[in-house]
């Protein structure tokens, strides 16, 4: 009973994190986009190194529940990253010489 009151934090933090950044996400002009999504490069690898760490100390905890949260956040980071790279990748070819 005591991981109910934890639990229910978490889920507070991940709605007002989903609403807040939905909101900011809203507000920029689309020529910004690309930028910002290298930028976001650093944020998604450092969610990712968090979501390893968190579901190694769960795997030894025997948490299956934290296990399947950390692997599915796992598989989003990755994709952010590797997402973000290609698309910083094709901006920078926009200003290679040919």
């Amino acid at each position: 009973m005591e991981s109910m009151p934890i639990m229910l934090v978490a889920l507070y933090v991940f709605v007002l994190a989903t609403l807040a950044g939905k909101e900011v996400i809203t507000k920029v002009p689309p020529t910004l986009h690309t930028p910002l999504m290298s930028g976001a490069n650093a944020i998604s690898g450092i969610a990712l190194i968090g979501a390893l760490i968190v579901s190694a100390e769960a795997e030894m905890a025997r948490e299956p529940v934290v296990v399947i949260l950390g692997l599915v956040s796992i598989i989003f980071a990755s994709i952010n990253v590797v997402g973000g790279f290609l698309v910083t990748d094709r901006m920078l070819e926009m200003f290679k010489k040919k």
